[in-house]
């Protein structure tokens, strides 16, 4: 199946009306992306983020004419920022194509591969997890998601029950049982990437010893390492609970956290019995590691 993908650079105060006005005139889906380099690192969960000069892209069957579209926009927008139309017909598979171009296999603490269907390697003394693009974020490729495996493959995992609290795409997870973890248990406030870390599990013939949960259904336990890669504020906002769930003499490995915000997450941690190491950075990003008072 194809699509008719329409895009137009707008200002942040036309970006949201003109996103309206595309779902109006029957777009399946609308975007917002940075026309420029403007970044925005941690919104709120409520948050559409809109930058100052925004892309504003639209999905629509084949059955739409992009000209008549096109008409009804610039006459909708008439005096107001509207730059760079483009309008091209979108293969399904283009996504997941331009996807596979620029992730390739990886290795993380010459112990973990993460490769793309078909690229899997085998290579004494490691393991490789299949992984592909799914519905849920991590690939392994993005900073914060490549902290947290190096320090799951630079440790004993043999036997370990875990806890992924914001499991994502399950990669953490499913690589901890890769390595000899006993059973993971993964938390998310998506369903979608309940659903992505299931997939995951099975693909790489691990889901036996995962469990999935939304935060309400989860009760809490003690893990012996509890792997928390989402964002500085709902790290500090949740670090009572976070915490509770590692047992005494047990790891915590807190990521997500840029630079700057290290200081107050770890001060965040260090009063609940956790004992937080200096940070490891990568690029802008940072990991906290902390081992819970016995």
């Amino acid at each position: 199946m194809a699509w008719h993908q329409l895009s137009v650079v707008t200002d942040e105060t036309t970006a949201q009306q003109l996103s309206d006005l595309f779902s109006e005139l029957g777009a399946v889906s609308v975007t917002f992306s940075d026309a420029e380099d403007e970044p925005v690192y941690e919104p709120a969960i409520d948050q559409t983020v809109i930058w100052s000069n925004t892309r504003v892209t639209a999905l629509f069957e084949l059955d739409a004419d992009p000209d008549v579209v096109q008409t009804l926009v610039f006459n909708q927008f008439i005096g107001q920022s509207l730059q760079d139309w483009n309008a091209e017909v979108l293969l399904d598979q283009a996504w997941e194509r331009a996807w596979m171009e620029h992730f390739k296999p990886m290795k993380f603490a010459d112990r973990l591969w993460i490769c793309p269907s078909g690229q899997e390697r085998v290579e004494a003394g490691t393991v490789c997890m299949t992984l592909d693009p799914g519905l849920a974020f991590g690939t392994g490729t993005h900073p914060t998601t490549a902290l947290c495996l190096e320090w799951l493959a630079g440790h004993d995992l043999q036997d370990k029950v875990v806890i992924d609290y914001g499991c994502g795409s399950g990669i953490l997870g499913v690589a901890a049982l890769l390595l000899g973890a006993s059973h993971v248990h993964a938390v998310d406030i998506d369903p979608q990437a309940l659903t992505a870390s299931r997939y995951n599990a099975e693909k790489n013939q691990v889901h036996e010893r995962i469990s999935y949960y939304l935060p309400e259904q989860f009760a809490p336990l003690e893990a012996d390492i509890v792997l928390a890669n989402i964002l500085a504020k709902p790290l500090i906002e949740l670090a009572d609970g976070i915490a509770a769930l590692v047992r005494p003499g047990g790891k915590l490995v807190l990521s997500g956290i840029l630079r700057q915000q290290a200081a107050e997450v770890a001060e965040a941690y260090a009063g609940r019995a956790m004992q937080v190491a200096s940070p490891v950075v990568q690029e802008d990003w940072c990991r906290l590691d902390a081992a819970k008072t016995a």
